[in-house]
């Protein structure tokens, strides 16, 4: 990435930051439980339940392969787990994100 592009993505988020009161501490102490988490799971069931991708595939999830579906499918996204800052009044009709992954996680 160049460095212009680099400089306006980073202008960007910090006005998508602000937009949603999100500061630079609210951050890191995210990025901090989240690699301390990790542990939570990679994939999760419908029903609730987690799979770390180590060890043994669990009942669930070899069923739901069984019937043809995907282990993609249950793959958690980054930062699924963690309870994303909600606010009603955020306008998502400009967003240059709108319908890509990015966009869907942080709308959870």
């Amino acid at each position: 990435m160049d460095e212009r592009k680099r400089d306006s993505m980073i202008a960007y988020l910090r006005h998508r930051m602000n937009d949603f009161g999100i500061s630079p501490d609210d951050l890191a102490a995210f990025l901090a439980t989240e690699r301390a988490g990790s542990d939570r799971g990679r994939y999760r069931s419908a029903g609730g339940e987690t799979w770390s991708g180590e060890g043994e595939v669990p009942q669930w999830l070899k069923q739901a392969m069984s019937a043809g579906q995907s282990i993609g499918h249950f793959e958690l996204p980054w930062g699924a787990l963690a309870q994303p800052a909600t606010q009603t009044d955020a306008d998502w009709k400009n967003d240059p994100f709108a319908g890509s992954p990015l966009a869907r996680s942080s709308q959870r």
